[in-house]
């Protein structure tokens, strides 16, 4: 639903304001009515004219960690809700995160429950935020729940920080690589060119071919500075239309190493998100739903959704999750002992344990196997480089001495 903001006077005549979910704003007029709320100036949030933001914009998923944790402690220790988030907005120092904390006081204190009043902030409590603080306030354990998220958040953390050890690495040497050989085609290789001409030596071979990308490179440097901006819009856009998204994540996953890594996180994300969502008194279609929105990979995005709608059709998980192919036999296996038994929260967070142990495990495999392939390509780009170059000298050399 919609956010409104709202400007009026309460029952004594005081200004007041803040922000409400409501359908529409006819809805919220009489909601505020209700309330002895005279309403003034209804507009629904982010229709309104803003200037742009540069900066500050953004929360950091561990800030949101930190603060679930706080906000658990201040709850179980017998605090208001209310004053919670004051503490809690007060001392948060993104202003994005500070405002946002304040906007959600303001509504909750007009009388909105905490989850409708998150969800006027999309970008940074999520479905699986909404609905399981929904949870938690519907069975009276806030408390537990919001100790649950903390958990879920600072996983998901290792798990994000895991991922991006993961690429940073390779992706690093190979730029260190592409701008040390741009650089000896650039810059070395027309001095040693121009050495060769003056001398009128008879060039190998390896020598011709290396000239030739210096040639090249020279002339027409723009076009690798444009192609590489060109691919990173080029991908930007296809991921922004659902088939090129999900032929991308297909073949992500369908890499012969990295393809299983990411198989991987989509399990231990998969399993962790729908069993901490059980866990908080979910409804398994529901949190169908929310796991596959929040997965972040096309492909097992429509590989949950078909899982709901067989289970809304009456069969078990566990045949769509084999018929689906993402999921290794393991998983559909231990999922089903868990549907069984009755424990499938339990049995989730297990695989989901046992899976981002897997991806630690599988990380460092990747750099192991990466570092010497790396170093090994480096050293034969460059060493090839240089060796060429001196084909040369070395030929000149043997005829002197001949």
């Amino acid at each position: 639903m919609p956010v409104f903001t709202f400007t009026g006077k309460d029952a004594a005549g005081a200004s007041i304001k803040g922000e409400r979910v409501a359908e529409n704003k006819q809805v919220l007029k009489a909601q505020l009515a209700k309330e002895r709320i005279t309403a003034g100036v209804i507009k629904e949030k982010g229709k309104e004219f803003a200037l742009p933001s540069f900066g500050g914009g953004s929360v950091a998923t561990k800030d949101i960690a930190i603060f679930f944790r706080q906000f658990s402690v201040m709850i179980d220790a017998g605090l208001p809700l209310v004053q919670c988030l004051e503490i809690l907005g007060a001392n948060q120092e993104n202003p994005a995160f500070q405002k946002a904390l304040n906007g959600v006081r303001t509504t909750v204190e007009g009388g909105s429950t905490l989850a409708n009043a998150m969800k006027g902030y999309p970008k940074i409590f999520d479905d699986l935020t909404t609905n399981m603080i929904e949870a938690g306030e519907t069975g009276g354990i806030l408390d537990l729940i919001l100790q649950r998220l903390a958990a879920y958040v600072e996983k998901a953390v290792k798990l994000k920080a895991a991922v991006k050890s993961a690429m940073i690495y390779p992706c690093s040497v190979i730029g260190i690589a592409v701008l040390v050989v741009g650089a000896l085609l650039k810059f070395v290789v027309p001095i040693f060119k121009s050495l060769f001409l003056g001398l009128g030596v008879d060039l190998p071979l390896p020598t011709r071919i290396v000239m030739g990308l210096s040639d090249f490179i020279g002339a027409f440097w723009w076009f690798f500075i444009f192609g590489g901006v060109g691919l990173v819009f080029g991908i930007k856009q296809i991921r922004k239309s659902p088939r090129g998204r999900y032929l991308l994540d297909k073949m992500m996953l369908n890499l012969p190493v990295l393809g299983m890594l990411m198989r991987k996180i989509a399990v231990a994300r998969f399993t962790r998100t729908l069993g901490t969502l059980i866990t908080s008194g979910v409804p398994i279609i529901e949190g169908l739903t929310i796991t596959a929105k929040t997965s972040g990979n096309a492909v097992l995005e429509e590989a949950l959704l078909k899982v709901r709608k067989a289970i809304e059709e009456g069969r078990t998980i566990v045949d769509p999750l084999k018929e689906c192919g993402v999921f290794p036999n393991m998983v559909t296996q231990m999922i089903g002992v868990g549907e069984a038994t009755g424990a499938m929260d339990s049995m989730l967070q297990k695989i989901a344990d046992f899976y981002e142990d897997e991806v630690d495990a599988a990380t460092k495999d990747m750099l192991t196997l990466l570092e010497p392939l790396m170093i090994g390509f480096l050293g034969v780009a460059v060493g090839g480089i240089v060796i060429s170059l001196y084909m040369p000298l070395f030929s000149m050399i043997a005829k002197l001495a001949g």
